[in-house]
This record gives C-alpha cells, sequence and structure tokens, in this order.
C-alpha cells in the first residue's frame, strides 16, 4: 500500500482550508496512493473560541467532512482525515476533535475523539488549555482495512504509551497519530516520541502534521512543528515531510510488523508486578 501524508498549514477560515486539502489530495490520489491521511484539525486551527463558534459544524452538517468523504469516494481511496474541529451537543459548549476513517465509498469506517487534552505550560508565555474548549474522548479505536488494522490517536495522545500498547494488543499494525505539534515541544520530542511508540509496539506510525504560522489569538500566533514523519516497525524513520506544506509519500508492508514483533515480542510479556513501595 502507498500512503500519502498531507502536510497543512491551516488558518482559522474552513472555506479556505477545504480547497487547498482537496488539491493535495487529489495530487495523492493521482501519485498512485490508495491510503491518504491528514493533520489534526485540518478544517480550523483555532485557539478563539468565540471565532470557533462561529466557523465550526456539527458533524452532520460540517462541509469539510461532506467534501472529503466524497473526494474519497471519487478516487476509490482510504482517508484518515487525522481530525476536525466539531460542535458538539454537550451543554457546556465544548468542541469534539474527532479523527474519521473513511473508506473509498464515502462511508465512515470509524470515529475517534482525541482523548488526552493538550493543557501545559510550554513557557511563561506560551500556555495551552485545550480542554477548555474540547472535551476529552473516552474510547480507543481500532479499524480494520484490506492493508491493516488501524489504531487511531491524535497529537498530544503521543505522549501516553499505555494507549498504543492497548491497541497495539487489540492488533493494530498501523498507528495513526495526525498533529499540530506545537513548534517548542515538536523540536525537542516529535520524532522520540514517534519512534518510541512505533519500536515498543513493532508497528507503523504515520503521523501527518500541521506547519507554519497559524492564526494569532490575543496577539499571539500559534506555530507548529510540521515534519511529518512515517516510521518503521523496527524505529526507522521512512520519510520526513520537513516544514513547508506538501506531501509525503511511504510504502507499508505489513510483513515488516510482522518481523518486528516477531525479533522481539514484548507484546506478548507484559507481567503483574506491586508497588512501588511508599517510604
Amino acid at each position: 500500500m502507498k500512503a500519502a501524508l498531507l502536510q497543512l498549514s491551516v488558518s482559522d477560515d474552513p472555506a479556505e482550508n477545504l480547497p487547498v486539502t482537496q488539491a493535495m489530495l487529489a495530487e495523492a490520489a493521482a501519485a498512485g496512493a490508495g491510503f491518504v491521511l491528514t493533520p489534526e484539525v485540518t478544517n480550523c486551527l483555532s485557539s478563539d473560541r468565540a471565532h470557533q463558534h462561529a466557523v465550526l459544524s456539527l458533524e452532520d452538517e460540517d462541509q469539510t467532512l461532506a467534501a472529503l468523504r466524497a473526494d474519497a469516494e471519487r478516487f476509490g481511496l482510504w482517508l484518515l482525515i487525522g481530525s476536525l474541529a466539531l460542535k458538539t451537543r454537550d451543554a457546556d459548549g465544548r468542541f469534539a476533535n474527532r479523527s474519521f476513517l473513511i473508506g473509498p465509498d464515502g462511508g465512515i469506517r470509524a470515529r475517534y475523539d482525541k482523548i488526552h487534552m493538550f493543557d501545559v505550560d510550554v513557557s511563561e508565555t506560551e500556555k495551552y488549555r485545550e480542554s477548555s474548549g474540547y472535551r476529552p474522548g473516552t474510547r480507543a479505536v481500532t479499524a480494520d482495512t484490506p492493508f491493516g488494522r488501524i489504531g487511531m490517536t491524535v497529537c498530544y495522545d503521543i505522549r501516553f504509551p499505555q494507549l498504543y500498547r492497548r491497541l497495539a494488543q487489540g492488533g493494530a499494525q498501523i498507528l495513526t497519530v495526525p498533529a499540530a505539534f506545537n513548534d517548542t515541544t515538536g523540536a525537542a520530542h516529535w520524532e522520540s516520541l514517534l519512534r518510541a511508540r512505533a519500536i515498543e509496539n513493532g508497528a507503523y506510525v504515520l503521523a501527518p502534521a500541521q506547519t507554519g504560522l497559524h492564526a494569532a489569538h490575543e496577539g499571539r500566533p500559534r506555530r507548529t512543528w510540521g515534519h511529518s514523519l512515517a516510521v518503521a516497525p523496527w524505529g526507522e524513520v521512512l520519510a520526513d515531510g520537513g516544514t513547508e506544506p506538501g506531501i509525503t509519500y511511504v510504502g507499508i508492508d505489513l510483513a515488516a510488523v510482522d518481523r518486528a514483533r516477531g525479533r522481539v515480542p514484548s507484546l506478548r510479556h507484559d507481567r503483574p508486578f506491586d508497588g512501588p513501595e511508599k517510604t
């Protein structure tokens, strides 16, 4: 299977972002990709909650989702919409950060709501509270395709290895990590975390990313790290998308998963243990 990781630099306007994504999807399809992946918040990257309420939609009304489903059917390919920012009917008004796996018939094969919220203080001037605008998901998700079982995650999830182990022990051979990774933490941790999750689980890790400068909020622009990565089950970086918007291609061969898990079968070696003891 030839996979294509789309690296985007989206604005806070879904209508502006959609044709850019569609053009890249068409290019990937023309290049022979059978599995295309987009980054986190493909439709809109914004920290302005009032603006999000003005431009975002419920899932069944979202134009980005409808258009990309139609494109997946038109090109006859599998599509991971890394995530969309969507309105919900929750009483507190928080949004969903939802990943979709779309089949070549345009049908939604799986949905995953990001579980772990990016509530961090990167520095004195750079602080994030994702949970103030988004409500966390509660369920791990795998989905079967003709080219392997996929374990779906999003961005900050990558720092929680227990999620990936659960997915791998549930049969996932390909782990997807669409992201809008902060550039400070990206420079320090992005590649190391992705390679670690691949090595620990003997799985492919496919991580399409946002890159560059995005809409400012309260006078501060948002910058994402880019470097969409594809990592092999043995831990080698197969492809790096750099820092410019574009498409990164990679081949998927499940025999590599079998080889990695055969050489180091750690997924079968978990043991119960006590402690730690308090002193």
